[in-house]
């Protein structure tokens, strides 16, 4: 999901608080879209995420889904493998349903790379974590090693150092006497269409 498509939605999902859900119209006039077909291919977008409904049998026609999905920040790109340079750009939102907690505590990371297959974290899966500068022992994190790389490997401290373990037996951990935790793994989100 863009920018776009996520304005709209928060659009939508703002004025559905108190209004009802708006028409095609209105959010054309409350964003300065000109097209309202620009409006109809970002609200296809929405409804293939499952993120609204609608039907056209009325006026008002987009309606929010029951599950009050929460839009999570891709946040660039997270090695399952030898630790990189970390880079923050939004690359989209991915919809995560049934959330329980704050949203706004919620990243995500494509992960890139194959020390996590054994414990089910593929290449280009999506990581979301919730953000966080603790965690516990045996724990999946994003971790940041040597001032400014990041890593996805499960968590240990051990004899006042961390070792970072990869969940693939034929790679080694990474052991590091600093390690920053960026957040806790709480789902990943797997597109078999790609």
């Amino acid at each position: 999901m863009n920018e776009k498509s996520k304005m709209i939605y928060d659009y939508v999902r703002d004025v559905a608080s108190y209004a009802g859900t708006p028409s095609v119209r209105d959010i054309c006039t409350a964003l300065g879209i000109k097209s309202p077909s620009t409006v109809h291919r970002y609200l296809n977008e929405l409804e293939k995420e499952g993120l609204i409904t609608r039907s056209n049998d009325k006026h008002r026609y987009i309606s929010l889904t029951q599950d009050k999905a929460v839009l999570v920040p891709i946040y660039g790109t997270i090695p399952a493998g030898q630790p990189i340079t970390a880079v923050e750009n939004i690359d989209g939102y991915v919809a995560v349903s049934n959330f329980r907690g704050e949203a706004r505590e919620l990243f995500a990371l494509k992960v890139h790379g194959e020390s996590m297959i054994e414990a089910g974290i593929l290449n280009g899966d999506i990581a979301i974590l919730r953000s966080t500068p603790t965690a516990e022992n045996g724990q999946i994190v994003a971790a940041m090693v040597h001032e400014d790389e990041a890593t996805l490997k499960r968590f240990y401290k051990e004899d006042g150092r961390f070792r970072l373990q990869p969940e693939n037996s034929s790679m080694e951990p990474i052991f590091s006497d600093s390690a920053v935790i960026l957040g806790v793994l709480v789902a990943l989100y797997r597109d078999y269409e790609k």
